[in-house]
C-alpha cells in the first residue's frame, strides 16, 4: 500500500533510530535534557531567533506562538484555511480566549489590501483590537503553495508601522525553503513568533518547536507545563529531530519531483504544485479515494469536492511512479 494521505505518515528511518538510541538526556521539565537543549539553540540560530522551545505536537508550538503575541480578548487575523483556523480544533478560542477574522485567497496568499481592510486598532472598550497577523508557508489546504517572501516582508513592514506582530506557522517551512532557495534567516525575520514542525516532511516521530524571543519562549515554556506539555528524558525525540534536520531537508525536492508526478497523472498542472502537496478537486471524491484504496494508493479527502495526495519520506520514486500509474488509469476512466 502507498499511503499519500499525509507527510505525517513518515516512520524512522534505521539510522534515525540509532540517532535516538544513543542519545543523551535529562529531566527537560528541570531544564537538565542536554540534546532538548542543543536542538532548541540550533533551530533558533537556523531562523535569526534567540530561543526556541520543544513541543510535542505543532498545534501545541502554534497555540503558544499565537498566545505569545495575542493577549485574551484580543484577534488574531490569518486565511480561511489556515490550520490555526480549521485544523486545530479551536483550540485558540477555547485555550487562548482570542478571537479571529479572516481573509479568502484561492492558494492562501497573503492579501495585504484585505489585512489592511480587516485590521482594527485600538479604539476603546467597545471593539477587538488586532494584534496579530497569521501567515502560513507552506499553506497546507491550499495544496502545499509558498508564500513569496517579498509578500512576507512586504506585511512585515506593514505590521511594524501598525504595532501589529507577525505569526508565521512554518509546519513545512523546510519544503518552502528547498523549493526557493530562501534562506531560513530570510523566513525567521519577517515574523515575531513562528512554529515549525520536525514530524512531517523531515520524518521525526514527534515534535515541533516555537521560535521567537527569549522572553517569548521563557513564558512558554511556563505555559507549556500548564497545558499539560512539560516532557522529561525527551532527548530521545529530540534526537530523531536533529537527525532529520542534518540528513532529510535537501532530499524534500524529491518530495516536490514525485508530487509533480502525481498532479500530471491526476490531470492537475504540475506548474501549480509548488511542493509535496497535491490537492484535486473531483465531484466523485469519496469514491476516487475508495477506488484508489482498492489498487494499493491510500489518498484522503479533505472537503466533500477535494482530495489531498501528499508525498513523503516514504514514498519511493518507485511508489511515485506506480501510484502515478494507478491514478491516471482512475482519472482516465
Amino acid at each position: 500500500m502507498i499511503d499519500l494521505r499525509s507527510d505525517t505518515l513518515t516512520r524512522p528511518t534505521a539510522a534515525m533510530r540509532a540517532a535516538l538510541a544513543a542519545a543523551e538526556v535529562g529531566d527537560d521539565v528541570y531544564g537538565e535534557d542536554p540534546t532538548v537543549a542543543a536542538l532548541e539553540e540550533h533551530v533558533a540560530g537556523l531562523f535569526g531567533h534567540e530561543a526556541a522551545l520543544f513541543t510535542p505536537t505543532g498545534s501545541m508550538a502554534n497555540v503558544l506562538a499565537v498566545r505569545a503575541v495575542v493577549e485574551p480578548g484580543e484577534e488574531v487575523l490569518c486565511e480561511a484555511s489556515a490550520h490555526i483556523a480549521r485544523a486545530e480544533l479551536g483550540a485558540h478560542g477555547a485555550v487562548s480566549g482570542l478571537t479571529m477574522r479572516t481573509w479568502i485567497s484561492p492558494r492562501g496568499q497573503v492579501d495585504l489590501a484585505a489585512v489592511r481592510s480587516l485590521h482594527a486598532p485600538d479604539m476603546g472598550s467597545f471593539f477587538v483590537r488586532t494584534a496579530a497577523v497569521s501567515v502560513e508557508n507552506t499553506h497546507n489546504f491550499a495544496g502545499g503553495a509558498v508564500l513569496p517572501l517579498a509578500d512576507l516582508q512586504a506585511l512585515r513592514a506593514w505590521a511594524d508601522g501598525a504595532g501589529v506582530r507577525v505569526h508565521l506557522d512554518g509546519a513545512r517551512i523546510w519544503n518552502a525553503h528547498v523549493a526557493t532557495g530562501t534562506p531560513l534567516s530570510e523566513y525567521g525575520a519577517v515574523a515575531d513568533v513562528l512554529a515549525v514542525c520536525l514530524s512531517k516532511g523531515l520524518g521525526a516521530p514527534v515534535g515541533s518547536l516555537l521560535v521567537g524571543s527569549a522572553d517569548v519562549v521563557a513564558t512558554a515554556r511556563v505555559r507549556r507545563k500548564r497545558l499539560g506539555g512539560g516532557m522529561r528524558q525527551v532527548g530521545l525525540l529530540a534526537a530523531a529531530g536533529r537527525h532529520a534536520l542534518d540528513h532529510h531537508v535537501e532530499r524534500l525536492a524529491d518530495d516536490h519531483a514525485h508530487a509533480r508526478l502525481l498532479a500530471e497523472a491526476c490531470g492537475v498542472d504540475p506548474a501549480g504544485v509548488d511542493t509535496n502537496i497535491v490537492v484535486v478537486e473531483r465531484t466523485d471524491a469519496s469514491e476516487f479515494v475508495s477506488r484508489a484504496a482498492e489498487e494499493g494508493v491510500r489518498a484522503a479527502t479533505v472537503g466533500p469536492t477535494t482530495v489531498r495526495l501528499v508525498t513523503h519520506l516514504d514514498v519511493s520514486t518507485a511508489d511515485a511512479e506506480r501510484a502515478a500509474a494507478v491514478l491516471a488509469r482512475l482519472t482516465a476512466g
